[in-house]
């Protein structure tokens, strides 16, 4: 139903189908009522009449003064918005800016212009600041592709803006966010962290001293780490005679951090030239609410730094990287074989409670990774347990590997020593026992597939630094970095073994002494008296020198490879670089032996190999003559290992990409040297 002329002429929210349904009613009431009035009176009908149509005339004049009002409002509230938008353009603040093609200011509103001692208009951006100018570029790319707006956070005119391009508008938006990140600055500033400090081997060096010497070193440490932590606002407290406990601000710990915690080299040195050299170890955790889990944390952290040898700081928050410090030195090591033989002890009660027991070493073993193994295996076979090592078949090994398991096939004792991941799956049942040796990331190690199933019953043995991927429920862990090899360790199992019990045989001596000599270049690097002491009780087994120099022939392509690596050396300062061919592919033996081959050369302290390993994985093998290390610079590449071998692996990128990953840390840990001196 049409509305009415009259109602027409009203606001529109007053013409509704309701209001007019009204009328009409009112209307046809009207009607009747006159009707009535008219047939009861003419007299009382005109009457009717005039009073109806002054009460239409009323209501209806009442009505237009309410519209008239409701117009009159709605204009002056549309007029107070729009000038209350405009002000708030102009006053808020709140940065306005635009701009036209040729990339110059057209208008800037006040706030803005007040933070600026001199005129923006027509002024061009890129002079202005290049990067906003970077930021409106970087707009439009993701214009084209994604949102119709782009943010990012800007420093400029001394103050920090949360800025919002519309490339279409050609606007920018600067939401001045300095106060807001002076707060939330502040608040991390004053975030708490707790550490705990570790005297590495304060116990070995107080015991020759006398308690007034005793007293001297402890003091001069104590005094030492105080001075240097206060600097740093860090409040400490001994705990007990070689354990400190650090508990400071996130400013503090940063502080600590930029110089890199050179309390380390500064007790180190010191103590060393009083002949008492003391090093310590750091746990720190953060970001955690629970005061007692941030503190059992920064004791995960302190076991991981004394797992990777000592002498460093290992910083860690939740869902984050750890971050090392230090760790520069080789580790030293203990005086006392207490825990090798506590260790000896634990690892036979472990394998006499499993029914069977799996050893397995690391993906392309080498002679430590299966000398050890064969030594495990034959711990186990002394404590009558069935035991065997896990070698995949699928994978293609070095001459020397292929040499060892041609004997071990035709030796009557080691005939039976091998058996395969998917044999394993098979076999192992909830009482098994895997043990892994020389290694202890599963990402590295022989099967994964095997490492799953029984990673609930676990053994590390290994000489390698500690790392963060590490299995979490291990039933017994010995790493001592500080050993030359993982065969020099389970050699030394052997020394506390019943001796009614049958040893080693000839061919697992051999593999271990083999071991040896490998990872020490023939007891020419990091052989202290215990790997002599480790040697010469393989030799009293019947290790056979000869077959270890058979071992360690190669083939002429092995050769040949290894040559065709030094040959493309580039010599950087005191380092050596080679970046092999992205399309042939290299043994990862031959690959070690061209990066032992360059520390061969006068100056060289460093020696690092990039090569192809298979279709998708690249492998980096470094090496350190002992003066710097070269653990940290695989750490930073995803890798790990001592501190003067070390190597990681890369997927899906080519050697010359692996190379300039390598080149980049290398410049960094360079400036970091010379930022340090």
């Amino acid at each position: 139903m049409k509305h009415f002329s009259l109602f027409q002429a009203l606001p529109d929210f007053f013409q509704n189908r309701r209001l007019t349904w009204l009328a009409i009613w009112v209307t046809i009431m009207a009607a009747c009522g006159t009707v009535l009035a008219f047939m009861a009176n003419w007299l009382v009908g005109i009457i009717w009449v005039v009073i109806i149509a002054c009460a239409l005339v009323f209501v209806f004049n009442t009505l237009k003064i309410i519209g008239n009002n409701t117009q009159k409002y709605i204009a002056s509230l549309s007029y107070r918005v729009n000038r209350g938008e405009q002000e708030a353009l102009i006053q808020m603040p709140l940065g306005v800016i635009l701009y036209n093609d040729k990339g110059e200011i057209n208008w800037i509103n006040p706030y803005l212009q007040s933070l600026s001692d001199k005129s923006l208009i027509d002024q061009k951006i890129n002079q202005v600041s290049p990067d906003l100018m970077n930021l409106i570029e970087q707009a439009q790319i993701h214009v084209d592709t994604e949102k119709a707006t782009f943010k990012e956070h800007l420093n400029w005119l001394d103050r920090q803006f949360e800025v919002e391009v519309q490339p279409e508008l050609q606007a920018l938006y600067l939401r001045d966010v300095t106060e807001e990140l002076q707060v939330q600055e502040r608040f991390e500033d004053n975030q708490l962290f707790i550490g705990i400090v570790s005297l590495d081997n304060y116990d070995e060096i107080s015991e020759r001293l006398s308690d007034t010497e005793s007293s001297v070193l402890h003091t001069h440490v104590t005094t030492t780490l105080s001075d240097w932590m206060d600097e740093r606002h860090i409040y400490v407290r001994r705990s007990a005679s070689d354990k400190y406990m650090l508990m400071g601000y996130m400013s503090g710990l940063r502080q600590a951090e930029k110089d890199k915690f050179k309390v380390l080299n500064t007790i180190r040195e010191s103590t060393s030239s009083q002949n008492m050299p003391i090093t310590l170890s750091i746990g720190i955790a953060y970001q955690i609410e629970n005061i007692a889990e941030m503190a059992t944390s920064a004791q995960k952290q302190l076991d991981l730094a004394l797992g990777r040898g000592g002498d460093q700081v290992v910083v860690k928050a939740p869902g984050q990287d750890a971050r090392f410090y230090g760790g520069t030195t080789n580790p030293m090591a203990k005086r006392t074989r207490v825990r090798a033989r506590v260790i000896s002890q634990a690892l036979t009660e472990l394998m006499g409670a499993a029914d069977q027991i799996f050893v397995m070493g690391h993906a392309r073993d080498d002679m430590d990774s299966m000398g050890a193994a064969l030594g495990v295996r034959r711990l186990a076979k002394m404590v009558n347990k069935p035991a065997w090592v896990v070698v995949d078949p699928e994978v293609k090994r070095h001459t020397d590997m292929r040499l060892l398991l041609d004997e071990m096939h035709e030796d009557p004792q080691t005939a039976d020593a091998i058996m395969t991941p998917s044999e394993v799956l098979n076999t192992a049942t909830e009482q098994s026992l895997l043990i892994l040796v020389d290694h202890s990331k599963e990402s590295m190690t022989e099967s994964r597939s095997v490492y799953a199933a029984l990673k609930d019953r676990l053994i590390v043995i290994d000489h390698h630094r500690r790392g963060e991927e590490f299995p979490e429920q291990a039933l017994l862990v010995y790493i001592e970095s500080y050993a030359s090899s993982t065969s020099e360790l389970v050699t030394e199992l052997f020394e506390y073994q019943s001796r009614k019990r049958r040893g080693l045989s000839r061919i697992e001596a051999t593999a271990l002494l083999a071991g040896i000599q490998l990872d020490t270049k023939s007891f020419a690097i990091r052989a202290g008296t215990r790997t002599f002491d480790a040697a010469s009780y393989l030799r009293s087994m019947g290790a056979d020198g000869k077959l270890i120099q058979n071992f360690m022939k190669d083939s002429v392509e092995d050769y040949r490879q290894r040559a065709a690596l030094v040959a493309q050396a580039q010599i950087l300062g005191s380092d050596a670089v080679v970046v092999a061919d992205d399309q042939t592919i290299y043994d990862s033996v031959s690959v070690a032996q061209a990066a032992d081959s360059l520390l061969q050369i006068i100056g060289i302290e460093r020696s690092f190999v990039v090569a192809r390993r298979d279709a998708t994985t690249v492998g980096i093998s470094a090496r350190s003559d002992g003066h710097k290390n070269v653990q940290t610079i695989m750490e930073q590449l995803g890798g790990g290992g001592h501190l003067s071998f070390a190597a990681t692996q890369v997927n899906d990128i080519s050697t010359n990409e692996a190379g300039q990953e390598l080149y980049e840390v290398l410049k960094k840990d360079q400036a970091d040297a010379e930022m340090e001196d």
